[in-house]
């Protein structure tokens, strides 16, 4: 066999089918472009699904691309197997309704036993139950031995999304020996063991599967195929697992460097090195595609492999930081494949940097938990720790099973496990019934607009140039079936072969307007773009009746796309003036483009202060004045690309673009609409900015109208405020200065009595200390103060005493406050102020907890406040008992 590395083996792939007339295009984006049935891109298919589902036209029939992937199904078994992995690489080639299973696997195994030079007697292939033409190729043509080409059932060997497109599989696995088997006779593909590495998969689709399950053979087939990059390559490099290829190991050595420690001398070690190298691979690439983390979607996804990551890196001994110097090793060995990443190696160390120390904190606040279950599970003599306890915190705060059942061996307790599995295997079904409900490819209500796409001419957009045309109704529809008239009151959808109507898109909201015909009016409330070249027009018709076949005059509301227009082109350019202010790696994140207003949404780390604030405002305003021409032309996405223009995160483009130009300032590709000079965008103005995920910001501006508005809203509440005050507006604000000294000059007073008042009573609680062997134990409700004063009086009781424990509890607003304290020499014998509290504030409806030396909690029942205060004493003085201190609990409270 040839020995190509990694990069070689990508390139060859690639070589090999062009040379079958198949076109190179680019793998996509790790999030699937407006789908909201698909989470993370986890094949090379994806962005072809509309082409497969039939929504789409592709412009060539033949395809190859490498494409990277993430699939966390089988999180749980990397590091343990040689073959799982949740980032990796994927080689496909696709037909469009060209050739079918002859020439691909006629292909396939031409370039696995001719180009890779692969063993013949060392592969193996599996095809669905039933698919005995399949068999006849790889049997007849290819000349595969019948007792190497095995048969598997509809779970293995057939793809199926439920109602859409579908069809059976054939796999290519070569056999890595029995040294990495499970020993049986009968092991083959399909084993779970090590032995047979399945390294290319093809999938024939070819039948439609209605919503009973019967199959219809399609008229147009198709061919997905992907051949696993690292897994080849392992073969293909005499290694034993996908960690150790070119494209791996060295980044698993490089966090053995940091660690000290060397790959392949402790097994545990081994997994954690692994886990790492695996996770950091797939939280570059989410990062460089735009992905921040977050608590939900792909950002839960993303922190939840960083913080496994960093994990990981405690049980190596690896104290501080360290994912950023890792992925900088990531970077290195994946530029050639994708030589983008260079330009963001910077932002991707800044996102991992800053969520590892964000999640340092995270994971001692685990560590705490964990203590507390631990001392918990002691404390009632139990023998094991509860699954419950172990799986929230393997699910909340990312804490490892391993290091769980570690420490609590540490402290002679087990693990339930049989619990953790079943609240494992529970969340399993919840996402397992997740994907069911929202499809692999399918999205409900697809097929009726699919299938309308075909039966009419795609709808030609004519609103760049005009705001009114004439068009003809070509389809119809009242509740979702087409209809050959509607009648006023009735909402309806229509379908026309022109529109100057703007459908929504890019994160511009849809335009507005008036379908106008013969005998009646439909008001036009959304319009939207659910298939390719279909443009659907959804509103009321509001007098008379429409038909299907008539002329009408489509006419778009000038105002409501006018104000539109102006805050896209305000997008643009606070884009622009964010990524020269703040950096390059102020990249977009999302956008809303209003008539009222624009939301833009972006990639940073921390807020905006006042002055960041106004020099965007002034950057934009400068270039609004300098009445900038915006040109729009139209040209090949690379020589778009070249010339400067920025192509958007998450946009899907064509091969001919849209490019808009506001004078030498900003340059991207865009599909919306624009004013013709930045003069037109008016005054414009920020007025809100803030976080909206971990390391995402928005600023919310206005333009045009909407500033002259809310400079108009500000002048009346101006003069308001002015007359309520008595003064005029020039000397507002010098009244409003001084009676903000008059009320910080009350406050001070009103403080220093709260405090006389609560050193009065800190003196009677003193008075009512209970002696307990050598120790003192105060428990008192006080009324009439706040949590602050609370404290400040539990601080004062506390400090007086040598040697005392503190329970005080109050009621504020509705609701209970209570807080716990003990000397140190308490805390040193084993006193727990954070275990008492939260004892107490069971008895009140709520919680709380913290350290041992002070802990607070609070309530949603105040009538349960004596109940919590004598429950918290009962808990201070079983604490003092088993501190040593000879207390013995008394029958009664004092």
């Amino acid at each position: 066999m040839v020995r190509w590395t990694a990069d070689e083996l990508r390139q060859a792939y690639i070589d090999f089918f062009v040379s079958k007339g198949h076109a190179h295009k680019p793998g996509s984006s790790l999030v699937p472009k407006n789908d909201p049935t698909i989470l993370l891109t986890a094949a090379g298919m994806v962005q072809f699904k509309p082409f497969f589902m039939g929504t789409e036209t592709p412009d060539v029939r033949r395809v190859t691309t490498f494409q990277r992937c993430l699939r966390t199904a089988d999180i749980d078994h990397v590091g343990y197997t040689d073959r799982h992995g949740t980032f990796f690489e994927m080689l496909g080639n696709f037909s469009f309704g060209d050739y079918f299973k002859e020439d691909a696997i006629r292909w396939a195994w031409e370039f696995v036993t001719e180009r890779m030079q692969l063993p013949r007697e060392k592969l193996w292939a599996t095809i669905y139950m039933d698919d005995d033409e399949a068999f006849r190729i790889w049997h007849e043509q290819v000349a595969l031995p019948g007792d190497r080409i095995v048969r598997l059932g509809k779970e293995s060997n057939f793809w199926e999304i439920g109602v859409g497109p579908c069809g059976p599989c054939s796999e290519i696995y070569y056999d890595r020996g029995e040294a990495h088997g499970c020993g049986q006779e009968t092991c083959a593909p399909g084993c779970e063991c090590d032995r047979f590495l399945e390294i290319w998969n093809l999938v024939f689709i070819q039948f439609y599967q209605d919503e009973h399950g019967n199959l219809t053979p399609l008229e147009q087939t198709g061919i997905d195929t992907g051949m696993g990059l690292e897994r080849t390559a392992a073969v293909l490099q005499g290694v034993s697992s996908i960690f150790e290829v070119d494209l791996v190991r060295p980044i698993l050595d490089e966090v053995a460097r940091m660690a000290g420690v060397r790959y392949g001398e402790d097994p545990g070690r081994d997994v954690s090195l692994r886990v790492i190298a695996d996770h950091v691979r797939g939280v570059v690439f989410m990062v460089f595609d735009g992905i921040l983390p977050g608590n939900e979607g792909r950002g839960y996804v993303l922190r939840r492999l960083l913080r496994r990551a960093a994990l990981h890196g405690r049980l190596l001994g690896l104290s501080e930081p360290f994912l950023a110097t890792v992925a900088d090793r990531v970077v290195e060995q994946m530029k050639q494949g994708y030589p983008e990443l260079v330009g963001q190696r910077e932002h991707i160390r800044q996102v991992l940097a800053w969520e590892e120390r964000r999640f340092a904190e995270t994971l001692d606040q685990g560590m705490g938990l964990l203590e507390e279950a631990l001392d918990e599970a002691q404390g009632r003599g139990e023998k094991a720790l509860d699954g419950e306890r172990v799986f929230r915190l393997y699910d909340t705060y990312g804490f490892p099973p391993e290091l769980t059942r570690e420490m609590a061996a540490a402290r002679g307790l087990e693990v339930d496990e049989s619990g953790f599995q079943a609240h494992m295997e529970a969340q399993r079904m919840r996402a397992r019934s997740a994907r069911e409900e929202m499809g692999y490819l399918g999205k409900r209500g697809v097929e009726l607009y699919r299938d309308l796409s075909r039966e009419v001419p795609p709808s030609r957009f004519t609103g760049y140039d005009r705001l009114e045309d004439e068009a003809q109704v070509l389809a119809l529809l009242v509740d979702g079936r087409p209809v050959a008239e509607a009648r006023a009151g009735q909402a309806v959808e229509m379908v026309l072969d022109r529109t100057p109507f703007y459908a929504e898109s890019g994160g511009q909201v849809p335009d507005r307007g008036t379908l106008s015909g013969p005998a009646g009016q439909v008001e036009v409330e959304d319009v939207q773009r659910p298939v390719s070249g279909l443009v659907v027009h959804r509103g009321r018709v509001v007098s008379g009746r429409v038909r299907r076949d008539e002329t009408v005059l489509a006419t778009v509301d000038a105002h409501h796309r006018w104000d539109t227009a102006r805050n896209h082109t305000g997008t643009h350019l606070i884009h622009k003036a964010l990524r020269e202010t703040l950096g390059e790696h102020a990249r977009q994140a999302g956008s809303l483009v209003h008539p009222d207003y624009l939301r833009f949404d972006f990639t940073h780390f921390q807020g905006l202060d006042p002055g960041q604030i106004r020099d965007l405002e002034d950057q934009v305003n400068d270039r609004v004045l300098q009445d900038l021409p915006v040109a729009v032309s139209e040209m090949p996405y690379d020589e778009a690309v070249r010339s400067g223009a920025m192509a958007l995160f998450g946009e899907k483009y064509g091969d001919v673009v849209r490019v808009v130009t506001i004078g030498d300032y900003s340059r991207e590709l865009c599909g919306g609409t624009h004013v013709l000079s930045s003069a037109e965008v008016g005054p414009f103005k920020i007025v809100q900015e803030g976080s909206v995920a971990s390391g995402v910001r928005r600023v919310t501006a206005l333009t045009g109208h909407g500033t002259l508005h809310m400079l108009n809203e500000m002048s009346e509440r101006w003069e308001r405020l002015a007359r309520f005050l008595g003064t005029t507006r020039e000397e507002v604000p010098q009244h409003v200065e001084r009676l903000a000294a008059q009320v910080e000059e009350l406050q001070g007073r009103l403080e220093r009595m709260l405090e006389q008042q609560a050193a009065a009573e800190a003196e009677r609680l003193l008075a009512r200390a209970e002696s307990v062997d050598g120790s003192h134990l105060v428990v008192a409700a006080v009324s009439g103060v706040g949590k602050e004063q609370l404290r400040t009086m539990g601080d004062r009781v506390r400090d007086r005493l040598r040697s005392a424990a503190v329970v005080l509890g109050t009621t504020e607003g509705g609701r209970v406050q209570l807080v716990a304290m003990a000397t140190p020499d308490l805390v040193q014998r084993g006193f727990h102020a954070g275990r008492v509290v939260q004892a107490a504030a069971r008895e009140a409806g709520g919680g709380g907890g913290g350290r041992p030396d002070m802990a607070e909690a609070g309530g949603r029942d105040p009538a349960g406040l004596e109940r919590a205060l004598e429950t918290g004493r009962r808990a201070a003085l079983a604490q003092l008992a088993a501190a040593g201190s000879g207390a013995q609990v008394p029958a009664k409270g004092p």
